[in-house]
């Protein structure tokens, strides 16, 4: 992958100014009832590698920050971790 595009010719975006374990609020607000358990499993899937985890909540699979921070690129879907959304 070139170091100035995505993969698709889609130029690299600069990351927002947080570190990868912090979402953006409007992706994850601060009084969402689950948050501490989704940013434990955020967590966990960042120290292990991996590139998502199954939401405690829904049970659905969600990417987390470094997975979509490779991708250089924000999809524009509204991913919880997406980091390049600036609030």
């Amino acid at each position: 992958m070139d170091k100035q595009d995505g993969g698709a010719g889609e130029r690299r975006l600069p990351l927002a100014a947080r570190g990868l374990a912090e979402p953006a609020l409007s992706r994850l607000p601060a009084d969402h009832p689950g948050r501490k358990e989704i940013l434990l499993a955020h967590d966990e899937s960042l120290r292990s590698a991996q590139p998502g985890y199954l939401d405690p909540v829904t049970g659905l699979f969600v990417l987390n920050a470094r997975f979509l921070a490779d991708r250089g690129t924000c999809c524009g879907r509204g991913c919880r971790h997406c980091p390049y959304v600036v609030d």
